[in-house]
């Protein structure tokens, strides 16, 4: 079988190779209909351009990094995947790296990875991306960066996120729409910024319909699904018990969901439990998890396309260079009206 070339896309779109070339980096001005007739092309011929070649030819190596604290984690499998799907699609490679900052030498560690790897660009996944540190790494290098889920916009580089808050807001809405009043939430760890955005939404939904939030059932959790059924306990194994448990995560849900297996209360006929991420455990739970789903994949595939903008590796940090990606509340079998007192 014979190997598809740069020159066979061009002769069967009609156009230049150069004009090819363009289209594949992502480059600007090449005309809509052409770009379309390329990409059409090169899908069809499954077109793969050398990598090796195209670095030869330019200062790039058409290689993107993804710092991430933990690669085995349900959250970076859907950031993992989304990236390497877009770069694939961008034919570009990705290479993973994993950070610990509590190790020794991380910041030497990540400055290696950076020398030694040549890339284009970085996308940095969360919790890591608040740390000031380590994006002062890829700045220090001169290294394009986008940030995932970050606590804020990063004046120089660009990020993709959603609106942890509205989407926790809209949650504990939908629970009290349902008539439950004793709403239990269980936190993430504090290292996650995000975990502080979800407790604004939940606590602000509660202080809009007058409902005063007991404190002793807010508890700290660090998105485990240990951590889901510790705190699950401590919270239904006491009375009042709550009517619904809203976890940060999907994780502690399905914790909080065993644990009330474990006790024989009826979920959602007794209790309601909800969570956030729409991991695919959540998916694979009896009942199915009632969750937020956040857009995971697809933060990480507009990260790519960020950094593969010739605008942007040009000047960083420009106002189109921050995303804001819908989220979805995704209703399933774990929620219910409320039980009657």
């Amino acid at each position: 079988m014979s190997v598809i070339t740069i020159k066979d896309v061009a002769a069967k779109a009609g156009v230049s190779a150069k004009t090819v070339s363009r289209v594949i980096n992502g480059e600007a001005h090449v005309r809509p209909e052409l770009r379309e007739r390329v990409e059409q092309v090169v899908a069809e011929l499954d077109y793969r351009p050398n990598a090796f070649a195209r670095s030869l030819s330019s200062s790039r190596s058409y290689l993107l990094g993804l710092f991430i604290d933990d690669p085995v984690s349900g959250y970076a499998a859907d950031v993992q995947h989304g990236a390497l799907m877009r770069c694939r699609e961008r034919s570009y490679h990705l290479v993973v790296e994993p950070v610990d900052l509590g190790g020794a030498d991380w910041a030497g560690q990540v400055r290696s990875s950076i020398a030694a790897l040549r890339l284009d660009g970085a996308i940095v996944a969360p919790p890591i991306c608040d740390e000031a540190a380590l994006t002062a790494l890829f700045a220090e290098a001169g290294l394009p960066m986008v940030l995932v889920a970050p606590s804020s916009k990063a004046a120089a580089s660009g990020s993709v996120r959603m609106d942890d808050r509205s989407a926790a807001r809209e949650m504990t809405d939908y629970l009290l729409g349902l008539g439950h009043r004793r709403i239990a939430f269980i936190q993430g760890p504090e290292s996650h910024r995000s975990s502080a955005r979800r407790e604004d939404g939940y606590r602000e939904a509660m202080a809009k319909a007058g409902i005063a939030v007991d404190e002793s059932t807010v508890l700290r959790g660090d998105f485990t699904f240990r951590a889901g059924l510790e705190l699950g306990e401590r919270l239904l194994s006491g009375l009042p018990r709550p009517t619904a448990i809203f976890a940060a995560n999907d994780d502690m849900a399905l914790g909080a969901l065993i644990t009330a297996m474990k006790l024989g209360i009826a979920v959602p006929e007794a209790l309601s439990i909800c969570g956030f991420d729409d991991s695919a455990s959540s998916r694979a739970a009896w009942p199915q998890l009632t969750t937020i789903r956040q857009p995971k994949a697809e933060m990480a595939g507009a990260a790519v396309d960020i950094l593969v903008n010739p605008q942007f590796r040009k000047q960083a940090g420009g106002a189109q260079s921050h995303l804001l990606l819908p989220h979805e509340l995704i209703i399933r079998g774990s929620t219910a009206i409320a039980p009657a007192r």
